[in-house]
């Protein structure tokens, strides 16, 4: 069972454990949900890991529930946060669209996003936001709240910490 030399054996379970666990370190982060932007995808409270390897491969796409390090360096926040802060957000707008809220409708390019997860009506108007090659439009999924109330627009790639398991 433990080969022929303890010594050994020993070392080599200890370096199988120290890699597996910087392994799981750097791939997976949990987050904690505070607040009520999210609902009903993320009661508050909860907690979801996020895969910070999932967008090795692949870019974010649309629908996307993602953990973004929270910056403080946008007029569409709302509030200041600690710097090690992240935020649970969908992706609605990808990298060059235009994204506007008429009415409580998210225009795409001015057609109607379907958005079934979106159930707590919305009655927000934002002006047309152009996206850049690198930039993602996050929001909340609970926007039944006032818009003044909510952490939400435009986000660069390197923000994004990850695709959300829910």
């Amino acid at each position: 069972m433990f080969g022929r030399n303890l010594k050994v054996t020993l070392l080599r379970v200890v370096v199988w454990a120290v890699l597996a666990v910087v392994g799981y370190k750097l791939s997976v982060v949990h987050v904690r949900v505070d607040g009520i932007s999210m609902l009903p995808t993320c009661p508050d409270q909860a907690v979801f890991w996020v895969n910070r390897l999932a967008y090795l491969r692949h870019q974010p796409q649309r629908g996307d529930v993602v953990a973004i390090r929270f910056v403080a360096a946008d007029d569409s926040i709302s509030r200041l946060e600690p710097p090690h802060v992240m935020l649970l957000k969908r992706i609605i707008g990808l990298p060059g669209e235009t994204v506007a809220f008429v009415k409580g409708q998210v225009l795409i390019n001015g057609e109607i996003l379907d958005e079934p997860y979106e159930t707590l009506g919305c009655d927000w108007n934002r002006p047309p936001v152009t996206l850049g090659p690198d930039q993602y439009y996050v929001v909340g999924d609970n926007r039944s709240m006032p818009w003044q109330d909510h952490t939400f627009g435009v986000r660069k790639r390197n923000l994004i910490v990850g695709k959300a398991r829910l």
